[in-house]
């Protein structure tokens, strides 16, 4: 018998989602084992033996080769595998030629645009997108407004969003309404939730940096394979 896993991490690793999305496909009751619904994200299972599947469709055993990609995402694309506004492109629209099956890490709101990866690979994206594993993600972010030493003070301390204090951001002027900021999260929204709790407004949001990993010379709308030592250093 082989080595139990657990069932998000299974599901993760043949390439469905995320690990976070699929443990919200377990309690949303739509992954079957071996027949049944499962719902207990406790639950384990064997590789070799159990039959797992997601909204009705088998997990197949074999997995493809895992792809990483970088994509330089226009404003106006929907970073999600479904359709929400039927007025505005997906970014995996963007990817012509990739004929695997990819979804994005983390997340970058319709409106903000810069450096965005996708993959195939569920253990890659989960050590990416947790906080615990402190990815730094760096933005310029221009304002309707100045960027008063008291804004990026409170930015530096951490400041309550929706109950929750955020991480310390690492803030740098660049303009009197433009900076480059620095977060190790990647909650909703949250640069502009930030900015807004201060009484300013995002005018355009670009991340640039995904720990070492920069957009570089790739224009807007363009993708490239990452290399391995590229991915072996976002992973340290």
């Amino acid at each position: 018998m082989a080595d139990l896993v657990r069932l998000q991490k299974y599901m993760a690793d043949k390439g469905i989602a995320s690990r976070r999305k699929c443990e919200e496909f377990i309690t949303d009751g739509l992954v079957k084992v071996n027949g049944k619904v499962v719902t207990e994200l406790g639950t384990k299972v064997d590789p070799e033996k159990d039959v797992v599947e997601v909204n009705e469709s088998k997990v197949e055993a074999v997995k493809a080769d895992y792809i990483y990609i970088m994509l330089n995402k226009p404003a106006g694309y929907i970073t999600s595998l479904k359709q929400a506004d039927s007025t505005s492109p997906l970014v995996t629209d963007l990817l012509k030629k990739i004929k695997e099956r990819v979804y994005p890490v983390g997340r970058l709101d319709k409106e903000s645009s810069g450096l965005l990866l996708l993959t195939n690979d569920g253990d890659f994206a989960y050590k990416l997108m947790h906080p615990s594993f402190e990815k730094e993600k760096e933005y310029i972010v221009t304002t309707e407004q100045t960027v008063t030493r008291t804004m990026i003070e409170r930015f530096e301390k951490g400041i309550i969003i929706e109950g929750r204090k955020t991480y310390p951001a690492k803030v740098k002027r660049i303009e009197l309404t433009k900076i480059s900021m620095v977060i190790k999260e990647g909650r909703n929204r949250q640069i502009r939730k930030m900015l807004q709790k201060v009484g300013n407004t995002v005018i355009s949001l670009k991340r640039i940096r995904i720990n070492n990993l920069t957009l570089g010379s790739l224009k807007e709308g363009g993708y490239r394979f990452l290399t391995k030592s590229e991915v072996n250093d976002l992973l340290k």
